[in-house]
């Protein structure tokens, strides 16, 4: 198993990881349960940001630039209306 496959496995499974977290946080039943899958969570934000950051420097995380016709669009779809 090569480095970038090795790298994208981590970035998957650390965001499932996130994922799970941030739902126990959510349905938590005591402000001591929340307070620790809230410590959870802040802890693997960071794990998948120093990932995702390490895969860009690489280049192995690839992102495209959106036409700001299409955010503008997407934004007044979804703004309040007066």
């Amino acid at each position: 198993m090569d480095d970038r496959t090795i790298m994208d496995t981590l970035l998957t499974n650390t965001k499932n990881v996130c994922d799970l977290m941030m739902h126990g946080s959510i349905e938590s039943p005591t402000p001591n349960v929340h307070s620790a899958f809230k410590s959870g969570l802040d802890t693997a934000l960071a794990m998948q940001n120093r990932i995702y950051s390490e895969m860009t420097s690489r280049g192995w995380y690839q992102t495209e630039a959106v036409d700001q016709n299409k955010i503008d669009t997407v934004r007044s779809k979804h703004s309040p209306r007066a």
